[in-house]
């Protein structure tokens, strides 16, 4: 599933988003994210019960937290309102109750969600060389309850392999 993440379902949530959200380092974290919580094949959070819980979405959204905060944020809401507009989700805009349904079946409005809540996160975004820093941004945006520090650098790695190799076979970002 990661591949799909990478190959169709990043660009096209560019595609709806402002040109200086798009950038490999963007593309690398939002893989890395998208493997540390939900190890994207989880659409529902998976408590250690088995049980379900309040996240949502490939990249694991609650209501609260960050539905509500790329919502209402001053950089965010403006961007997230043409984007759902674009995917014909105007309906939505405003409604976290609604839009935590929908990013948990629409990896795309997902993907959108969580490029927004990245650019909250001050700062540039980290190098390839930087998954230290990567964990930090990962951690200011998504405020995990339990974070697994251990799983990080591995899947940052990886994320930053699969954009090489998307470049490499002259695939773009855009």
């Amino acid at each position: 599933m990661i591949d799909q993440v990478l190959r169709f379902i990043v660009p096209c949530a560019y595609s709806v988003l402002p040109k200086e959200m798009h950038s490999p380092k963007a593309t690398a974290e939002l893989l890395a994210i998208c493997l540390q919580e939900s190890k994207a094949l989880h659409r529902r959070q998976v408590l250690n019960n088995g049980s379900p819980g309040p996240a949502a979405g490939l990249w694991q959204f609650e209501r609260g937290g960050g539905i509500k905060g790329v919502m209402t944020h001053p950089k965010t809401n403006g961007p997230l309102a043409t984007a759902l507009t674009e995917l014909r989700y105007a309906s939505a805009i405003g409604d976290a109750v609604k839009l935590h349904a929908i990013v948990e079946h629409n990896d795309v409005v997902a993907c959108v969600f969580a490029r927004l809540l990245l650019w909250t996160v001050p700062g540039a975004l980290a190098r390839r060389d930087e998954p230290g820093k990567g964990w930090s941004q990962y951690i200011e945006g998504w405020r995990p309850g339990k974070p697994h520090r251990e799983t990080w650098t591995n899947y940052y790695v990886e994320a930053w392999q699969r954009v090489d190799q998307l470049d490499t076979n002259g695939a773009s970002h855009t």
